[in-house]
């Protein structure tokens, strides 16, 4: 029963058939015996996490409970929980407890819900593999030698393998789309604004995005009702009525559900570099959703081949601008000896960064100089309107587009590590979702022959976030891959 999905737990908590405090002791000891094998978490918190459980259950005693109370989450360690360690990956923050809690954070804690640990992630949640945090890689749950995804590989490994049944993520480039597809779960990037960013410690401002992992499309809707909202402390949150992201999952559906979706294919998407066994289940998938009632029409992102160089471009310049607080004056790591301030500094952030972070600072750093801002930032942005404008064409055509949502499964620990370009290229149908900020989700949709998960990308106009998850719902009712567990991680 613990390994539920989160709306299971809930009608069982509701019903009384299950407490809280029951719920968060029988996750607190499958982390214990699974963490070791994972390295999902960096920091647990079980102390509180019992406190806050025997509150939930004290609230659903009272009668004044709401549907995730008592429920256990895990945040991404680059979301500030105040009281509690928050180390972005990265050696720079390694002890460093946060003063306060992320936008997010008290939203989630606001509907009752438990906070159970920090999970890990790439170095300031630049990676796509989990391989780049100074606390060493997350393994994937399905096969102990691949990985699971980045940045935020951690969350995803840690729903995956049922030792919490949600937690958050962030998505910059891909970063929780893409290890939802090479862990197996569902992931949701929601449209830039929707989820204050207040708490967030900052990557790429513009690109930057909170959002959730679940077992179900219906758990994701769940959660990021719950956690949007209007936060007057962010400049870039969105001053808009809240949304019941569930809508549409709640509503009866009859005969053929998804009767008129049109599901947009680019043509783009067809190229080479998909693995074949991707392009089989991807195939599959949009086999049920016709039957669904959904048809399929094809669509042209003429520029969308441009995303990965153009977000290198934003997203190091924006990163080189961030990390530029990290200097050991006031917060974080500090070089032990040193001769000047300006020693200091240098022994300071290469002690404290890791190879990645480096390398992304000083890309950002040379596209921002004098001489070369015109040639590279700012083409970078205009391109970026580009391809905006592709995909606002093609919303013409379309309600939804759906794709792959990387183009292999999980690949080998070290695989890939010594090479950044092709490491930036599994990120090649993820990226464009940030660019334009518009939202977008990973669900299960088969594995290969390796017994690796494959993930199904849907992509939406802005504020298309409940029409992509009841997509996502009424696939997965026909469809079984979620609810699919790694072995060695059955209940």
């Amino acid at each position: 029963m613990i390994t539920a999905p989160l709306t299971e737990l809930s009608q069982a908590l509701g019903a009384g058939r299950l407490s809280s405090v029951e719920l968060v002791d029988g996750l607190l000891d499958r982390i214990a015996r699974a963490n070791p094998r994972l390295n999902a978490f960096l920091t647990i918190d079980a102390e509180r996490a019992r406190v806050a459980a025997r509150e939930a259950d004290a609230r659903r005693a009272r009668g004044d409970a709401g549907i995730l109370t008592g429920i256990p989450i895990a945040h991404k360690d680059v979301i500030m929980t105040g009281g509690l360690r928050t180390t972005c990956g990265s050696r720079m923050l390694q002890d460093f407890v946060a003063p306060y809690s992320a936008f997010v954070v008290e939203q989630l804690a606001a509907a009752g819900m438990v906070l159970v640990g920090k999970t890990n992630m790439d170095e300031f949640a630049m990676g796509s593999s989990n391989e780049n945090s100074f606390f060493g890689p997350v393994t994937n749950p399905w096969h102990a030698d691949y990985v699971a995804g980045g940045s935020s590989g951690g969350s995803a490994a840690a729903v995956a393998a049922r030792l919490v049944p949600a937690a958050t993520g962030t998505d910059t480039g891909g970063s929780i789309r893409q290890p939802a597809a090479l862990s197996g779960v569902c992931g949701i990037k929601p449209t830039y604004g929707v989820c204050s960013r207040y708490g967030l410690v900052a990557f790429a401002s513009s690109l930057d995005t909170p959002g959730v992992f679940g077992q179900s499309a219906a758990d994701c809707a769940l959660l990021l009702t719950a956690m949007a909202g209007h936060d007057a402390r962010d400049s870039t949150s969105l001053d808009r009525p809240r949304e019941n992201y569930a809508r549409d999952i709640d509503a009866a559906a009859t005969g053929k559900p998804l009767a008129g979706l049109r599901l947009g294919l680019p043509r783009e998407y067809a190229g080479e570099g998909t693995d074949a066994a991707v392009a089989r289940a991807i195939e599959i998938a949009l086999d049920e959703f016709r039957r669904l009632g959904a048809v399929t029409v094809e669509v042209s992102l003429p520029n969308v081949h441009l995303s990965v160089p153009v977000y290198y471009v934003i997203a190091s310049a924006e990163a080189s601008s961030n990390l530029s607080r990290f200097d050991g004056v006031r917060y974080g790591h500090r070089a032990a000896s040193y001769g000047d301030l300006d020693d200091m500094y240098r022994k300071t952030r290469a002690e404290g960064f890791g190879a990645e972070v480096k390398r992304r600072i000083l890309v950002g750093t040379y596209v921002l100089s004098h001489g070369y801002y015109d040639a590279y930032y700012l083409k970078a942005q205009q391109v970026r309107r580009l391809i905006a404008d592709d995909f606002r064409r093609a919303y013409e055509r379309c309600d939804l587009i759906v794709g792959p949502t990387s183009p292999t499964a999980a690949f080998r620990l070290g695989e890939k590590s010594g090479d950044p370009v092709k490491m930036y290229l599994n990120d090649i149908f993820t990226i464009a979702g940030n660019l334009t900020g518009a939202p977008a989700m990973s669900i299960p949709c088969g594995f290969d022959e390796a017994g690796l998960p494959i993930g199904l990308q849907i992509q939406g106009h802005h504020f298309a976030e409940a029409q992509i998850l009841n997509a996502a719902h009424r696939y997965q009712q026909v469809a079984d891959w979620h609810r699919r567990v790694p072995p060695e991680f059955a209940p």
